[in-house]
């Protein structure tokens, strides 16, 4: 017996329509993620190229703001730019 595993999309499609006409499937995403079914089972989702890279933006911008959040007690360093 099968697991049942959550989608966590709104858009669905099927590994044979992907197939058929991938960029059609893409297009009727607005861009949004499509999660691709194998035998009614999600084996992986399927994004546009920008909202990948908003995604990648968004997760380097959370790993900045974990960077500064834990140096922002830490002792300040005068810099002159001319001594650069």
């Amino acid at each position: 017996m099968k697991s049942v595993r959550p989608i966590y999309a709104r858009n669905s499609t099927s590994i044979s329509e992907l197939k058929k006409n991938p960029m059609a499937v893409v297009q009727e995403s607005h861009g949004e993620p499509v999660a691709v079914l194998n035998r009614n089972q999600p084996a992986f989702y399927c994004i546009p190229a920008a909202t990948y890279e908003a995604l990648m933006e968004e997760l380097e911008d959370r790993d900045l703001l974990e960077l500064v959040k834990k140096r922002q007690h830490e002792d300040e360093v005068e810099v002159n730019i001319d001594d650069l």
